[in-house]
């Protein structure tokens, strides 16, 4: 909603107030930079230097974000505790000592309920708690028959206190002798759920959160993966009239946003840097922050990258230019997207000050992203795979190139055809 609100205000709203305030929008400028003749820009001469050199300039590029995304290889997800609040507040200190003082993990057990046991008696109660009780990671089981570790009771049950009576309905209380947040806890569930019982069990506690929260959020992450590309890539060709830009795009954002959550693995989840963004490493990452991330970051990045290939589309419809067309629109779009993505850092940066460590995480990821890709991604990527390409850049089958004359997204009529030009080949001296 936010995003469609900006959209309908930028071609509603701002073209009626530019054109009330006229020549005198610019009346209070407090200095005027002299504008450079074409081709002289800072922008322009980076894409010039980059098409020089293209195969040397992306192989860099490409092993800088492959060593970034490296340790996205090991990610682990988890669910946050009391390690993301400073090492200040009194409920993190009490934790902290629970922690290092005490060896059972009393505060975190799984609870395992049978809701319908009619027909199973004491004898089976006894025996599942038993099992329970002889896997690995458990350190006793809590039942209305008694409690139990290792396979046998080790205390009798306390019948007045009522806590495990219910009729036709069992509770068994699974204490881990494993952190509860954890893979060693995921696999704990995972050995619980598996085991035999005489009656259907269902899991809860810290444990099964964390494994129901990853299942239900990655089961639909290749289905919205796809819906985003798809439309990614619908879109940009029905701008375009292009099946291989669009899929350069996603290409480059996916080695973008690998190296973004690389990072933040070696950052958040390895504990690297810790001292200095003060926060406590878990070993783990908030399963739900990479796909707020993701989706933040992938649409920031698609933004630049339309400016981008706007810009370059109506050079290329004008001259027919592969090359020329890609230097002058990173000229013409430059400033204004590096602007914004200035301002969209210094954003993301004031959420690293938070105390709070996956918030933090939040900002110092969206904003390596931010940067990320207004430098390595648009500055440099994009001008070497378009110069690689050439013409190629703008091809589609024949009946996709006559949808696009007709249902594309075009500036003007869209029937005008590009000049063709035979460009030379690609060089590594002085001349592109």
């Amino acid at each position: 909603m936010p995003r469609a609100l900006a959209a309908l205000g930028a071609v509603v709203f701002l073209p009626a107030l530019l054109a009330t305030l006229g020549p005198r929008v610019d009346k209070l400028v407090l200095w005027r930079r002299r504008q450079r003749p074409v081709g002289e820009g800072f922008w322009h001469r980076l894409a010039t230097f980059v098409m020089r050199r293209p195969i040397p300039v992306a192989g860099a590029v490409i092993a800088i974000l492959l060593v970034l995304g490296a340790p996205f290889l090991g990610v682990k997800f988890g669910s946050p505790d009391d390690r993301v609040l400073p090492t200040s507040a009194p409920a993190r200190q009490v934790s902290d000592d629970i922690r290092s003082r005490f060896s059972d993990r009393e505060a975190s057990p799984l609870s395992v309920v049978g809701p319908d046991t009619r027909g199973a008696g004491p004898a089976e109660l006894t025996a599942y708690a038993e099992r329970l009780s002889r896997i690995p990671s458990v350190a006793r089981v809590d039942a209305l028959t008694g409690s139990y570790a290792g396979g046998r009771r080790v205390f009798p049950a306390n019948r007045s206190s009522g806590r495990f009576s219910s009729p036709n309905a069992a509770w068994f209380s699974v204490i881990p002798s494993v952190e509860p947040v954890s893979p060693a806890g995921e696999r704990l569930v995972q050995d619980i759920r598996g085991l035999h019982a005489p009656f259907p069990v269902l899991v809860a506690g810290p444990s099964a959160e964390l494994v129901d929260s990853k299942t239900a959020i990655f089961s639909r992450v290749p289905i919205a993966a796809g819906i985003i590309a798809l439309v990614t890539f619908v879109v940009l060709f029905l701008m375009t009239g292009s099946v291989v830009i669009p899929l350069k795009a996603l290409v480059m954002n996916v080695l973008s946003l690998s190296a973004t959550f690389g990072a933040m693995v070696f950052i958040f989840q390895d504990g690297h840097l810790s001292n200095l963004l003060h926060f406590t490493a878990t070993g783990t990452l908030d399963s739900s922050n990479p796909i707020l991330m993701f989706c933040i970051a992938f649409g920031l990045s698609m933004d630049y990258e339309v400016f981008l290939l706007s810009r370059i589309k109506e050079e290329y419809d004008r001259t027919g230019d592969n090359v020329s067309s890609v230097a002058m629109g990173l000229e013409r779009t430059g400033r204004i997207v590096t602007a914004a993505a200035g301002l969209l850092a210094m954003v993301f940066i004031a959420f690293s000050t938070s105390e709070i460590s996956f918030i933090k995480m939040f900002g110092v990821g969206l904003a390596l992203a931010v940067v990320m890709d207004a430098t390595l991604i648009r500055g440099m990527l994009v001008p070497a795979f378009m110069r690689l390409m050439g013409r190629a850049n703008w091809w589609a089958p024949g009946p996709l190139r006559r949808f696009h004359r007709r249902f594309g997204l075009h500036e003007g009529d869209g029937t005008q055809e590009p000049p063709i030009v035979v460009e030379e080949p690609v060089m590594t001296g002085d001349r592109p």
